[in-house]
C-alpha cells in the first residue's frame, strides 16, 4: 500500500511533462524485476502453463485433470515434482462435482506431487483464455516453467500502457496504470491471465464510440478471459451488450465440440468453493451485519440495482467512468480475496480518471492476507468503500471534477 502511494504520489507531482516513450520504457523496466523469480503471490500461472500444453498436445483442458494419467506423458519435473512420467497417479478422468462446498473442497484440494493447483479437477479458464495459454506454450519451452508466461503478461501491461498514453493528452494516468506496483507484482510477476482481461477491456471502452461492433466484440472477448467483464455489459449500449454476449458465448463452441458437457469445468465447483453459491465466505462487507443465508440475496439486489442505475446512466457520465465505478462495485459486492481481480479495475481507473478506485485492488491484498477472517476482510473492505465515496462526494462537489467530466464525454463522441 506505501508502495503505491509513493509511486501515484511521485507521478502526480513529477510526471506532468512526460511524453508517449517515456511512460512506455518506464513501465517495461518496472517489468523486468519480476521475471527473474517464480511467480509468488500464487501457483496459477502452473495451471496456465498444463492447459496450454494440453491443448498443444490436441487434447482439452475442461476433459482431462492435471493427474490424470492419460496424460502423464505431458509430465515434467517443473510442473510435477513429485511424479514421473512412468510412475500412476492413480486418477482417469473428470470427476463428477459434487454440490457440497466440504466435499467440493476434498476435491480442489492441492497435491504436494504437482505445483499445479486443484489438480484433480479440470480448469475454470473460458476459451479466449486457453487460446492465449496454448499461443505462450506453443513458443515456450517446457525447461522455461512460467517464464514466456511472465513475458507476455509484461508486454500486455506494456502494451495497455502505451494505449493510455497514446490516447490521453496527461500521460500521468497512463504512467498510474504501468508504474503501479500492483500491475508490477501481478503481470511479470505472476503472470495472471487478469492483464489480458484489462487490456481488452480497456480498448473496449476506447472504441466504444467510434467502433461499436468492435468494442462489443473485444468486450465479448474479456469475458472470455475471465467471467468478470459480462457485468459491465450494462454500461454499454443495448446492441452492443447482445453482440459482446453472443462473441462470449459463440467463443466456447470450438470447446462444447470437444468436450461437450465438460466444457464448464470446474467453473460450478469454483463458484461453489469460493461461497458464491451460499454467501459463506464471500460478501465480507455484508457478513457484518446479515447471516450468511442472507448475504447473497441481499448482494444480488445490491448488483442489480447497480446494473439499473449503469443503463440508466448511459449518455449521463463517460463510459469509461460508468465502467469503473461499475466494476469496482461489484468487487465491493463479491470481496474476493484474491488481489489479482482488481487489474482491471486499476485500468479503468486510470482511463477514467478516479484513483480512488485503486483503494479496491489494494484492500484485496489486505483480505488476501486474513483469509478466513470475515468481519476483519469486511472491515478492511468497508474502509475501501469510505475512501471511493469521499473521494466521489469531492469530486461531485467540484466544478473543475465536472469539467472534466464533461470533456471527457466529448472526447468519446
Amino acid at each position: 500500500m506505501l508502495g503505491c502511494l509513493l509511486v501515484g504520489g511521485a507521478i502526480w507531482r513529477f510526471g506532468r511533462g512526460l511524453g508517449v516513450a517515456a511512460v512506455v520504457v518506464v513501465a517495461a523496466l518496472c517489468q523486468v524485476p519480476g521475471l527473474t523469480h517464480a511467480p509468488i503471490t500464487s501457483t496459477d500461472s502452473y495451471r496456465y502453463v498444463w492447459d496450454g500444453r494440453v491443448q498443444l498436445a490436441g487434447h482439452s483442458p475442461y476433459s482431462h485433470v492435471p493427474l490424470d494419467d492419460a496424460l502423464a506423458d505431458l509430465r515434467d519435473p517443473l510442473l510435477f515434482p513429485g511424479l514421473s512420467p512412468e510412475q500412476r497417479s492413480g486418477v482417469s478422468a473428470p470427476p463428477r462435482v459434487p454440490t457440497d462446498p466440504a466435499a467440493v473442497s476434498a476435491l480442489a484440494a492441492d497435491d504436494p506431487r504437482t505445483r499445479i493447483n486443484r489438480p484433480r479437477v479440470p480448469t475454470i479458464y473460458p476459451p479466449i483464455a486457453q487460446v492465449y495459454f496454448a499461443s505462450v506454450a506453443a513458443v515456450t519451452p517446457w525447461s522455461a516453467g512460467t517464464l514466456g508466461l511472465q513475458i507476455a503478461a509484461g508486454l500486455l501491461a506494456v502494451a495497455l500502457t502505451w494505449l493510455l498514453a497514446a490516447t490521453g493528452r496527461d500521460r500521468r494516468w497512463a504512467a498510474l496504470w504501468g508504474w503501479s506496483p500492483i500491475v508490477v507484482l501481478e503481470a511479470g510477476s505472476a503472470a495472471h491471465v487478469d492483464v489480458l482481461g484489462a487490456l481488452l477491456i480497456t480498448a473496449a471502452v476506447l472504441v466504444a464510440t467510434r467502433r461499436p461492433r468492435l468494442a462489443a466484440i473485444l468486450l465479448g472477448a474479456a469475458a472470455s478471459v475471465k467471467l468478470l467483464p459480462l457485468l459491465l455489459l450494462p454500461a454499454f449500449r443495448i446492441r452492443q451488450s447482445v453482440v459482446a454476449l453472443g462473441t462470449f458465448l459463440s467463443s466456447y463452441l470450438p470447446y462444447l465440440v470437444a468436450s461437450g458437457a465438460l466444457v464448464l469445468g470446474f467453473l460450478p465447483g469454483y463458484l461453489t468453493q469460493e461461497g458464491f453459491s451460499d454467501g459463506s465466505t464471500r460478501f465480507a462487507i455484508f457478513s457484518l451485519l446479515l447471516p450468511p443465508e442472507a448475504r447473497q440475496l441481499v448482494a444480488v439486489l445490491v448488483a442489480g440495482a447497480l446494473s439499473v442505475l449503469a443503463f440508466w446512466r448511459r449518455g449521463r457520465e463517460p463510459l469509461a467512468v460508468t465502467c469503473c465505478w461499475l466494476y469496482g462495485a461489484a468487487l465491493l459486492i463479491a470481496t474476493p480475496t484474491y488481489p489479482w481481480y482488481g487489474v482491471p479495475l486499476i485500468a479503468l481507473a486510470a482511463l477514467s480518471r478516479r484513483p480512488e478506485w485503486i483503494a479496491v485492488p489494494l484492500a484485496a491484498y489486505l483480505a488476501y492476507a486474513t483469509v478466513g477472517h470475515d468481519s476483519r476482510q469486511g472491515l478492511i473492505y468497508l474502509a475501501a468503500v469510505v475512501i471511493v465515496t469521499t473521494a466521489a462526494t469531492f469530486r461531485h462537489r467540484s466544478v473543475a471534477g465536472k469539467q472534466f467530466d464533461a470533456r471527457l464525454t466529448a472526447n468519446q463522441h
